[in-house]
């Protein structure tokens, strides 16, 4: 190339990053929250990497390895110092402002001050890239085989116990960092979700235990300090096929203390072991975008704590949801404590909107759909369960709306969530019509037609159509009436009819059908029904109280902002803080050990894992949303993790150059430079493509996430 043309080159380069820098600048200054939180955000994540090559490099100048480069930050190098004989040395972007004539490590922009003497072998280095940094030993590549130097300072004319020395000493660093870290963690305190049960999940190992919510697990695999829900799910996650946990369980409240065994089975999607346990959630609504929508809705508000339901005084997210779940009403009244600008609190009542559940379980048989007296209600659409992918297409059309009443979907008139199911899993990825009763702005109410296409859920493998369907408790429409095994006679009212009276008292909804019922216990009352303007007819029904005279369940209506159950987990004392560290360094490191093994036999799904994007990106959102010791602790679970990982014995991880060093010790001799050459390459190929990989996943996970 002319030096003309590599003139050019320097000047265009020149300007390019300076244009960089300019635009930095003025984003910077633009948003300074956004800047500040995202430099916090690179300065922990690089200090974690930084950690590991001060590692290397304290250990080689310790054991006489010429170092020749050390950098805060990676390149491009913005600015390098080093003393020589004539002075101290400072370089200024290198890269940019080389001359032809010079070496490659000098620069245009060279200064040199200060006072000469003994010239020091490293230059210290500050990237233009603010992330991790690296260290530069001589005769030692990343990339490619060791190199061979005559030079004793060399990192290959070392012997083999100096060589392993510095290499794992990265690992080392990052290991004690990690305990340092976390030790702090605990002596300042940090909230965690307890190992109490917020929700048990349907046919699931914990639900065949017999657990429930608000049991808390006490002992976890022989394991009792400082368990957290973490624990939890790392001990399903971590065990191996039909391997039985042993745990011990405080029932709710003070109850007694039962042993039991788990055995976790992976989820419906195949990517992880569970034990079916979903973490508690706090009676403290929790922080939301538009507080104001939530106020309209339902008289609530961020900061608000209920105290009480229907009157009845709760201390737990579980007796909120059990009490919603047993009121066969239409509302729940509810008390909560607000905070007010002064510190204090008041009282404030509100009510909250109830609605029924299909079903308990699958409701994939008509044995398990929710009934009264074996009457099925029709489906609705609950508000805030549509799908918005599943209502695209030609905006003309009409879509589901919340509370779209199901009056047909195919040629099924009145379907049961058991024929929904039915229909929808036949017509898959075909049109499907559904119609549906809507009210209308005035509260007329109207049918309306709507196609869609039912898809199979990739998280499920279950075909949907796009909406979550309750029952419609206001209007006392017969969807179908059923044979219960041990529960009522089935009833013979046709499909669509309309209850009208009970024992000639008129009723409104399937509320006030329960409630009058009730009150003829162990007597025969009289169901009246209206099929049409001409039909009309009337059943018996012999009242019982028994558990299977009335299955339907309620749930809220409106979705609540519930923040998650924790507890402050906080060292006494500074030595219980060293305990506390260091055993949650040791789950960190088992916990992603055992990751990668279950990674390699298949056990989890390499779509779980999070690449630098995804740290970065999770990294950013808890310095945005949480206090710094909750980043702390993240980056102390980085730290043991880059540990682990870099044990790995393939290159080019530090475990795969230890075992090459290892052969040498062995062999006698190094292998061939060719021979090393293929191994680090091949390494690199297989790193490149996870690393790939894993970022594609974190960029889709990241891009879904914001459209969420």
């Amino acid at each position: 190339m002319s030096k003309n043309g590599s003139s050019s080159n320097k000047v265009f380069g020149g300007v390019f990053w300076m244009a960089v820098l300019a635009v930095v600048i003025y984003l910077i200054v633009k948003h300074l929250s956004v800047a500040g939180n995202v430099a916090i955000t690179l300065i922990g994540f690089g200090s974690v990497v930084l950690i590991h090559e001060f590692g290397h490099f304290i250990v080689a100048k310790i054991g006489g390895i010429k170092v020749e480069g050390f950098s805060i930050g990676m390149p491009p190098t913005l600015v390098g110092l080093q003393r020589t004989e004539n002075g101290t040395r400072l370089r200024i972007l290198p890269m940019l402002f080389a001359k032809e004539d010079e070496e490659p490590d000098e620069g245009g922009m060279t200064f040199m001050f200060g006072k000469g003497g003994k010239a020091s072998d490293t230059e210290y280095r500050i990237g233009l890239i603010p992330f991790g940094g690296y260290v530069k030993l001589l005769g030692q590549e990343d990339v490619g085989p060791v190199k061979q130097i005559d030079d004793a300072r060399s990192f290959a004319n070392k012997p083999i116990g100096i060589r392993i020395a510095v290499i794992a000493a990265g690992v080392t660093f990052n290991i004690i960092s990690a305990a340092i870290i976390l030790m702090t963690v605990f002596l300042v305190g940090i909230d965690f979700q307890p190992a109490i049960i917020g929700r048990v999940v349907a046919d699931s190992p914990a639900a065949r235990a017999g657990l429930q919510a608000g049991d808390e697990l006490i002992e976890i695999d022989g394991k009792t300090d400082n368990l957290d829900f973490s624990s939890i799910t790392l001990a399903a996650a971590l065990s191996g096929r039909d391997e039985a946990i042993a745990v011990k369980v405080q029932r709710r409240g003070d109850g007694p203390i039962e042993e039991m065994s788990l055995v976790a089975e992976k989820t419906p999607d195949g990517q992880m072991r569970q034990f079916g346990i979903v973490a508690a959630q706090s009676l403290t609504l929790a922080p939301i975008k538009d507080p104001n929508a939530l106020r309209d809705r339902t008289g609530l508000q961020p900061g608000d704590t209920v105290t009480a339901v229907n009157g009845q005084p709760i201390a737990g997210h579980w007796q909120f949801e059990e009490i919603a779940r047993n009121t066969p009403a239409s509302s729940i009244a509810v008390t909560v404590e607000r905070p007010g600008a002064d510190g204090t609190t008041e009282p404030v009542e509100a009510s909250l909107p109830l609605a029924w559940a299909c079903t308990d379980g699958e409701g994939e048989a008509e044995t398990d759909l929710a009934h009264i007296y074996s009457i099925v209600p029709r489906l609705r659409v609950l508000p805030g369960g549509i799908d918005p992918e599943m209502q695209t297409g030609d905006p003309n059309t009409a879509r589901l709306q919340d509370n779209d009443i199901i009056l047909a979907i195919g040629d099924v008139e009145n379907p049961t969530y058991a024929e929904l199911r039915e229909v929808t899993e036949a017509f898959e990825d075909k049109p499907l019509t559904i119609q549906v009763l809507r009210a209308d702005s005035n509260g007329v109410e109207r049918p309306v037609t709507i196609t869609v296409t039912p898809r199979r859920d990739p998280g499920s493998e279950r075909v949907v159509v796009g909406f979550s369907p309750a029952l419609d408790a206001e209007h006392p429409v017969v969807a179908k009436t059923i044979s219960v095994p041990d529960g009522p006679a089935k009833l013979d009212i046709p499909r669509g009819a309309t209850i009208t009276a009970v024992n000639d008292k008129p009723v409104s909804d399937f509320s006030d059908i329960i409630a009058e019922v009730r009150r003829w216990d162990g007597q025969s009352v009289r169901l009246q029904y209206r099929l049409d303007e001409t039909t009309e007819g009337l059943v018996t029904l012999q009242v019982a109280q028994d558990e299977g005279a009335v299955t339907v369940q309620s749930m809220l209506g409106e979705v609540l902002p519930f923040g998650p159950l924790e507890r402050l987990y906080k060292a006494d004392t500074p030595i219980e803080a060293i305990g506390m560290g260091y055993r949650k360094t040791v789950v960190f490191v088992v916990q992603t050990y055992i990751t990668l093994k279950q990674l390699v036999s298949g056990l989890i799904s390499p779509k779980l894992l999070m690449g630098p994007v995804g740290i970065v990106v999770s990294s950013y959102q808890i310095v945005q949303g949480r206090p710094l010791v909750y980043y702390a602790f993240f980056l102390g679970l980085i730290s043991a993790s880059i540990a682990v990982l870099n044990l790995m014995p393939m290159p080019p991880f530090d475990g795969g150059l230890i075992v090459l060093m290892l052969i040498e010790k062995i062999k006698g001799s190094a292998l061939s430079e060719k021979a090393q050459g293929i191994l680090a390459y091949a390494g690199w190929l297989v790193v490149g493509s996870l690393l790939l990989y894993v970022t594609f996943n974190d960029i889709v996970r990241t891009i879904g996430g914001l459209f969420n």
